[in-house]
């Protein structure tokens, strides 16, 4: 990273005291950050990566069982070779009397070819089908995954979203408390001066402002803390932000549509039901071994001198045939790889009841938080404004001499810690209900923002059709498919539309 990148990301712990006094043109809203962080979050992007990796996994799977496989090899060859002659003599004229001597000898020889080979599965007893079909239901459950980490995403945009707007009214809260009660310290200091108090009043004074400036430093350094989170998810420091809009018409309005959108949405229960079908067809796959299997094979060599290179010289053979194979002994190990794959199977079949579980617990706590949080969201208002009133009556009072000093002091404080609690209920219920959506498998950036969505059916479709396809293939994949089972993608259910308009902002 840059020092200019780095620079900007943690620009926020130096910003955040001025934070309460900036006012930026044009405020940002939460669709412009999910719509940031959806283009260029970098767990996004790596995840996106690994699924367009996983989607080739059925491109090895069609080729090594569908496709023709041709390999070329070409040789050439020298020899030399020495024969010692001894000094002994040979008889040349056929008299019977050893009459030339001998001597050494040496031939030099040189070969040359080329060759070609090639292999056309035609039947794999459903080993090739197998493959194929545990690749697919692997890639849908990369898909999954996939949406489960864009749901991680943008919930932790969401968050980050609202913590820093919470931590932006606290940190103002926090600075008009701290000046009410300077300009309350003052007042009491006047009135100490004139003995209508005493130095007890004053010291109590003293006591809360003190107080206040330490929850005011607490509260810069919390809202730096939100600012570097928001960076981190987003990819820039936030400015001024704009209400979020209402999320309330995107939720499930009852329980059981919540359990019903669970269960046909949710990625992690949705990506444990394809990976149960990968290992079915793996187990396909390792009962397919105990099947013969066909190919067709052909080859066509030369071979001849390589100098002088005279092509016409070269001899040329041309074999054609078919290898039938048939496993008969294995000592086991086919049956063994069987019953590990069936085990496999029940296990992944398990797993789903598992994920389906977790999905309805983490939807029933998800709507609890929710539906708590909007009774705290209510409540807390309430208790906001019969707070204000009871701070302005108690000064009042005091001026005719009805309150203490501590007493304006005490509703002082009751008043902020009630703005507190409103603003943090106010985040809770925000991130409880992209909670609920999460869990529900309906939290989708396009609910937020107008954004392209990133279809990973798209690369599976343009390399499933790469270099490598053969005319051929449908017919041998048609036949190769009797009795294996088939991967089946369970579509989606949506519930709430999608954003064509900026969204208003919640109450």
């Amino acid at each position: 990273m840059s020092k200019f990148r780095r620079g900007a990301l943690l620009a926020a712990v130096s910003s955040a005291a001025f934070l309460a006094a900036a006012v930026s043109a044009s405020a940002e809203t939460l669709a412009d950050a999910i719509a940031l962080a959806y283009e260029t979050n970098p767990t996004l992007q790596a995840q996106r990566a690994s699924q367009r990796a996983l989607d080739e996994s059925v491109v090895q799977a069609r080729a090594s069982g569908y496709r023709p496989q041709i390999s070329g090899a070409a040789t050439a060859g020298w020899s030399k070779t020495d024969t010692p002659g001894g000094g002994g003599f040979v008889d040349t004229n056929g008299d019977g009397i050893p009459d030339t001597q001998v001597s050494s000898s040496s031939v030099e020889r040189n070969s040359g070819g080329a060759s070609i080979s090639a292999s056309q599965p035609i039947w794999t007893g459903g080993r090739a089908k197998s493959a194929v079909e545990a690749s697919e239901a692997d890639i849908l459950a990369g898909r999954e995954n996939l949406r489960r980490v864009e749901m991680t995403v943008l919930q932790t945009v969401i968050q980050a979203y609202v913590d820093v707007r919470r931590d932006m009214e606290s940190l103002a809260i926090r600075q008009e408390n701290v000046t009410v009660l300077q300009r309350a310290l003052e007042e009491a200091q006047a009135r100490f001066d004139v003995g209508e108090i005493t130095r007890t009043d004053v010291a109590q004074a003293e006591a809360r402002l003190s107080a206040a400036q330490a929850a005011l430093a607490q509260a810069q350094a919390q809202l730096s803390i939100s600012r570097a989170n928001y960076a981190a998810a987003v990819g820039q420091n936030p400015t001024d932000l704009a209400p979020p809009p209402a999320i309330a018409s995107l939720l499930p309005p009852t329980i059981e549509q919540a359990f019903d959108s669970a269960e046909n949405n949710n990625p992690q229960l949705r990506a444990a039901e394809y990976t149960e079908q990968g290992s079915r067809a793996r187990l396909s796959a390792a009962k397919a071994d105990r099947l013969p299997s066909l190919a067709a094979t052909g080859s066509l060599s030369f071979n001849g001198q390589l100098d002088p290179f005279e092509p016409d010289d070269y001899s040329r053979t041309i074999t054609a045939g078919a290898r039938l194979s048939v496993p008969i002994f294995t000592g086991g190990l086919t049956s063994s790889r069987i019953r590990a794959a069936a085990e496999r199977n029940n296990a992944d079949r398990i797993s789903v009841e598992t994920a389906r579980r977790a999905a309805l617990q983490q939807t029933t706590q998800a709507w609890s938080q929710t539906q708590a949080a909007r009774a705290s969201v209510t409540s807390n208002d309430s208790q906001v404004k019969a707070a204000r009133i009871a701070a302005e009556g108690t000064r009042e009072e005091q001026r005719v001499g009805l309150r203490t000093t501590l007493d304006v002091l005490n509703a002082e404080q009751e008043y902020r810690n009630a703005q507190l609690a409103y603003v943090s209920a106010q985040r809770d219920a925000y991130v409880a209900s992209a909670a609920l959506l999460a869990a529900a498998g309906q939290l989708d950036a396009r609910y937020f923002a107008q954004v392209t969505p990133y279809d990973p059916a798209a690369n599976t479709r343009k390399v499933s059709r790469s270099f490598g396809w053969v005319p051929w293939e449908p017919v041998i994949e048609a036949v190769d498919s009797i009795g294996v089972p088939q991967t089946t993608e369970k579509p989606l259910t949506a519930t709430a539309p999608m954003a064509t308009a900026p969204a208003t902002p919640a109450e």
